[in-house]
């Protein structure tokens, strides 16, 4: 377990608001300046009035203009600049007297990361008195909060932002599984809680703006930040930000920000640094991949905040280009909340893109594109200072100066901050924060992200009672920093791997232990070019992982990845495990001993020799602070894991890029036969596929139906499907819908992506399984860059991974004109028409006395005769309540409208077919006339003569 900074009871210190030498946490916070307190509503330009931007009951965008008016252009461009917290830029951690004559003594926009425990990457946790427990760290950030509440002109509250894409950034609070894990989970009520729990979290803890979820799309498995992308399927990534964003956004509990927009996860070779530039996708790859989860987002959730990204896109810097943020993130996608830089984004366009000659311009280019808050590692003078010039100077108007201003008053006013600044409930903190509830979801979501990869001979689950020792090894083993990765929680009690096997086997079995090799070697990352020679005390290490191996019943071996390898800033240039560490695996699989891999790593890993020797292999991702537990809970049977891949497993990055979804046959090349007399020159194939994952059972799936078979572009159709668990062994399958555009007038994707689910069966139990097919699954950019639906055949696929389908179904778009057509061809003559009541005009033809048509004086009933034939009688079958007498006429036409009446009669019984003979004659049309109200006709019988 993690040991925790232990932090005093009491603060320390002293500050303009709090002059007080200690200062014990009370229950519930009180502001200082009470006269500006008032029932239901806060002064805060301290003026004893209530302004309407004052008063909560006013309609946002009347706050809104009524604030604005009242803001100077030093207070405006304020909120347009974030200031980095404690350690970062901001040096105190508490208000002091010289904030009154700072930049921020007119406000400021955003303070990040205030508090939160981050130091630098590489140090500790802060051990600052702030940052712990919940109750102190969000009283700090009320006295911050209260400095500009209480002591700016107009009192603007600050906008607290942090990280949060696996539980939020904080010394300590729920510790969640990287974000590629939770998308491994496919479980979309599962994130929905976890996106709860993290905005909760936030707000208890003071903050008000949370920067999760990432909406990029992995397309190259070397990337660096593979660890926090949800997996490479646009419609995933798209379904699980949606859940995410509504958890956190929930009664506008915190702001959630998605990042990076845009086109930033595709980056020429992965290289990151400097070298976030010129991602290698055409218009269409970007639109339908990278585009896609950020629109559906948008529109679907009514997300408050936006990351611009960092790179250019076809030579345009995504920063500065009013296309990507004005015309299509506010203009297509109605986004209303605001844009933050990530980081030096701003400075980028003249240090590194060359798109502006320096800041100043650089800060025109970002204002006029529509970024609303700079935010980066840098003094907020930097940026405030050239906008104020550009303003001063004509560069920038102060309507667009308004225009930005408002969308950041709207997200503060929608998440609540003009009427609770403060979160008042210090005590509530204590027990929210971390509370065993939402540690048992974050144990939830380490089971249901770890993927069965291979159990032959069903290795797995191990019987506890037939081992007496086990042996552990692997430089994942025993640690914990996988769970303590930036961008969440920094300092929680960690499980790690060897803890949980000790735990779960305590009292029955031996567990011994070495590491058997570091993380990387020495020599790494040139080691992956060049073979280096073990040192000798790397081959002692690995002798003593052998000896305890022998020694055992089973060797689990513990390897991967870690910060050293992954995460930002850390692309790599293979995909084999680092280091040493296929030496030491080969050594223990070389004892005939069970062996047992265990992979913990934040990217997709080319494991082809363990794929070929090692009988299992799980993966476990960064599974969070509970990972030990839920991979002891797996390995001895106690949870059947069910996660499936939601990324590809290159064999080589000689493969790459390699991904799903793909073009048909862009990822199979060359010949497939080996060897000196074969034809194959390259590896093909992946090593696993998107969407595959075993389990301890198994799952049949049956009775695929799609109801309708033919729809038109704007209708839905319905996919049901049975599911049966065929094995011994409760556990889940998650179902996997695929669509294959079968011909369109573009290229498209091999199989997409359009519905999962995750589904619990016990053994023998079978359950229904639904999805819809609407438009958002059918659509395609046709050759103008226009999303079209195009008629035809679609084939709808369910199956257990994307290579493994079990059902198939087709379901027919046509075009809705071409359909009205077609049914209107297709539809039948009605022999019969009416004068009124027409939708009844053929109960007189259906043979049932008790249904009829009715009229009154005038109306009438026509048959259309077909052939001309020659009629002579008819027999009518008459209805009325009141069965008095009725007077009616039958006519007959021979064509061209006129009728001529051939007999003319008197109901004198009613409920019985009665026959009426006239005279016979050839005709076209026969016509029933009344000539009293309220007679009803249930049967008609027209005899032709021969």
């Amino acid at each position: 377990m993690k040991i925790l900074i232990t932090l005093p009871f009491f603060l320390f210190g002293s500050s303009l608001i709090c002059a007080q030498k200690v200062q014990k946490i009370p229950s519930v916070y009180k502001p200082v300046k009470k006269e500006i307190y008032h029932k239901g509503w806060i002064d805060f330009n301290k003026n004893g009035v209530k302004d309407v931007y004052e008063d909560p009951s006013a309609p946002v965008d009347s706050r809104i203009e009524d604030l604005l008016g009242q803001m100077t252009m030093e207070e405006k461009t304020c909120q347009m600049v974030t200031l980095y917290g404690y350690k970062r830029v901001l040096k105190d951690d508490l208000p002091t007297p010289e904030w009154k004559t700072s930049l921020w003594k007119d406000g400021i926009g955003a303070i990040d990361e205030h508090l939160n425990g981050f130091q630098q990457w590489g140090l500790p946790p802060s051990d600052n008195p702030y940052v712990w427990p919940a109750s102190r760290h969000a009283w700090a950030l009320n006295e911050v909060q209260r400095f500009f509440v209480e002591e700016t002109r107009l009192g603007i509250p600050v906008d607290f932002t942090n990280e949060g894409i696996r539980g939020v950034e904080s010394f300590r609070a729920t510790n969640f599984p990287t974000q590629l894990g939770i998308g491994h989970t496919w479980n979309r009520s599962l994130v929905h809680k976890i996106g709860e729990i993290t905005g909760r979290e936030a707000r208890f803890l003071g903050y008000t703006n949370v920067y999760a979820p990432i909406l990029d799309v992995g397309r190259d498995q070397r990337w660096g930040r593979y660890e926090e992308v949800y997996g490479e399927s646009p419609y995933l990534v798209a379904e699980l930000g949606i859940e995410m964003v509504n958890g956190m956004q929930k009664n506008y509990q915190v702001a959630a920000t998605a990042k990076h927009f845009v086109a930033y996860s595709n980056n020429k070779g992965a290289r990151e640094g400097m070298a976030r530039v010129d991602p290698q996708m055409s218009p269409r790859e970007v639109e339908m991949i990278h585009v896609y989860p950020f629109k559906r987002v948008i529109r679907e959730t009514g997300l408050l905040g936006v990351m611009s990204s960092y790179n250019d896109y076809d030579g345009i810097p995504v920063q500065g280009s009013f296309y990507w943020l004005t015309e299509r993130l506010r203009g297509e996608m109605g986004f209303r909340g605001y844009v933050v830089s990530d980081s030096d984004a701003v400075e980028y366009l003249y240090t590194k893109h060359g798109t502006a000659k320096d800041m100043k311009e650089a800060v025109r280019q970002s204002v006029e594109a529509g970024l609303n808050v700079r935010c980066t590692f840098r003094s907020p003078e930097s940026y405030v200072e050239p906008l104020r010039e550009l303003v001063e100077e004509g560069g920038i108007s102060e309507e667009t100066i308004n225009n930005r201003v408002r969308d950041i008053l709207r997200v503060k006013f929608l998440i609540g901050l003009f009427d609770s600044p403060y979160q008042m409930q210090l005590a509530e903190a204590d027990k929210t924060v971390e509370n065993p509830e939402h540690e048992e979801v974050a144990l939830q979501a380490s089971r249901e992200s770890i993927v069965l990869l291979k159990n032959d001979n069903n290795v797995l689950p191990l019987n506890i009672n037939s081992i007496k020792t086990i042996s552990v090894c692997g430089p994942n083993a025993d640690e914990e920093g996988y769970a303590l990765t930036h961008y969440g929680p920094l300092a929680v009690e960690v499980t790690t791997v060897l803890e949980g096997i000790k735990e779960k086997v305590a009292g029955k079995a031996d567990v011994i232990y070495t590491k058997g090799c570091e993380l990387v070697d020495e020599n790494w990352p040139e080691s992956e070019i060049i073979d280096y020679p073990l040192t000798e005390e790397e081959k002692k290490e690995i002798d003593i992982a052998v000896e305890n191996a022998v020694k055992s019943d089973v060797a689990i071996v513990v390897l991967g990845g870690g910060q050293r390898t992954c995460g930002e800033n850390k692309s790599r240039t293979s995909l084999e495990l680092p280091g040493r560490q296929l030496r030491l695996l080969q050594a223990i699989q070389a004892t005939g001993k069970p062996v047992v891999l265990v992979l913990i790593n934040g990217r997709p890993l080319s494991v082809n020799w363990a794929d070929k020797y090692v009988p299992a292999i799980l993966e476990a991702w960064y599974p969070g602070s509970k990972g030990g537990i839920a991979i002891a809970d797996i390995l001895f049977g106690d949870y059947n894991p069910g996660g499936k891949l939601t990324v590809t497993f290159p064999k080589t990055v000689g493969q790459i890029p390699f991904n799903f979804p793909a073009k048909p046959a862009s990822q199979v090349d060359g010949g497939k036969n080996p060897g000196p007399k074969g034809n194959m020159s390259r590896i093909n194939g992946a090593l696993y596929p998107f969407g595959y994952g075993l389990s301890y059972t198994t799952f049949e799936y049956s009775d695929m139906e799609i109801n309708p078979k033919v729809i038109t572009p704007n209708e839905t159709a319905t996919v049901t499907m049975k599911v049966k668990n065929t094995g011994d062994m409760a556990g889940d399958e998650i179902v996997q819908l695929y669509i294959r555009d079968v011909l369109s007038s573009v290229t498209t994707y091999e199989k997409n992506l359009a519905g999962f689910e995750r589904v619990y069966l016990k053994p023998g139990e079978t359950k229904e399984v639904k999805f819809q097919i609407d438009r958002k699954h059918l659509e395609l950019l046709d050759s103008d860059m226009k999303w079209v639906v195009e008629p035809g055949d679609f084939v709808i696929m369910a199956g257990a991974s994307s290579e493994d389908i079990r059902q198939t179904v087709i379901l027919n778009v046509e075009d809705y004109r071409v359909r009205n057509a077609r049914l209107e061809a297709e539809k039948p003559e009605s022999p019969v028409s009416a004068s009124t009541n027409i939708e009844s005009a053929m109960n007189v033809l259906d043979g049932n006395s008790s249904t009829y048509w009715q009229g009154n004086k005038g109306d009438y009933l026509t048959f259309a005769l077909k052939g001309n034939p020659k009629v002579d009688e008819v027999s009518i079958t008459f209805v009325r309540e009141n069965n008095l007498p009725a007077t009616f006429e039958v006519q007959l036409s021979g064509g061209g409208g006129q009728f001529l009446t051939v007999y003319s009669g008197t109901v004198e019984e009613y409920g019985k077919s009665q026959t009426y003979k006239f005279k016979g004659t050839t005709a076209s049309d026969l016509r029933i006339l009344l000539n009293d109200d309220r007679i009803g006709i249930s049967e008609v019988d027209i005899v032709k003569s021969k």
